[in-house]
């Protein structure tokens, strides 16, 4: 069993960078864009337990900006147990972290992500 305690500086680069996109388009209200963003944030911090649990806060809140009761409930498990998956190494890998995605569910993680993840180790 593998325990993820804290994110490489080089991925930490881009997952800053992702949550920055985020917060400039949520004050642009470009939400499509904004909610993008976060979700490529989730996968590249989702292995480790805080940039994990702080990108569904993040995802909590703008459930709420945008009053989406789906993201909101959705967003509670996630925010609870999350962190507690990734500090024991048992993520569903490429999963968004959004309501509209079980939260079990591994996906296809996009190809410049991928790269990203693979370059910073």
């Amino acid at each position: 069993m593998k325990f993820n305690t804290s994110i490489p500086t080089k991925l930490n680069i881009h997952y800053r960078k992702e949550l920055k996109a985020f917060d400039t388009n949520l004050k642009l209200g470009e939400l499509a864009s904004a909610w993008k963003h976060l979700e490529r944030a989730h996968i590249l911090g989702q292995p480790y337990p805080i940039e994990h649990t702080y990108v569904h806060w993040l995802m909590l809140k703008f459930g709420f900006h945008i009053k989406n009761g789906r993201e909101i409930l959705g967003q509670l498990p996630r925010l609870i147990f999350g962190g507690v998956k990734s500090f024991v190494g048992t993520i569903p890998v490429g999963n968004t972290g959004g309501a509209n995605i079980p939260p079990l569910k591994s996906l296809p993680i996009p190809e410049d992500l991928n790269k990203i993840i693979q370059d910073s180790y």
